[in-house]
C-alpha cells in the first residue's frame, strides 16, 4: 500500500508551531480540532506521534494526519 502524496506549504517563517501549521496546512479545521487531534494522538511529525501542539516544525519535516501528509517548505 502507497503511501498519500505529500503537500508542500509554503511558510512565511520558518520555524513554525505544529497546531498553526496544521492550520495553515488544512490539516485541522481550527486550533480547538489540532488540539483534539494532537490530544487524541492522531498526529505524526516525521513519522513518530507527536501531542504537543507548540512543537516547532522546520523545513522539511513531514507531518501526517489521517491520511493526509504535508510538510513546511522554503518560500519560492
Amino acid at each position: 500500500m502507497s503511501k498519500p502524496p505529500i503537500h508542500d506549504v509554503e511558510l512565511s517563517e520558518d520555524p513554525i508551531r505544529l497546531g498553526q501549521f496544521m492550520k495553515l496546512a488544512g490539516l485541522a479545521e481550527h486550533g480547538a480540532h489540532a488540539k483534539a487531534l494532537l490530544e487524541a494522538e492522531e498526529v505524526q511529525v516525521n513519522g513518530r506521534v507527536e501531542t504537543r501542539r507548540g512543537t516547532q516544525l522546520r523545513v522539511g519535516d513531514v507531518v501526517a494526519v489521517g491520511g493526509q501528509r504535508a510538510r513546511p517548505v522554503a518560500p519560492s
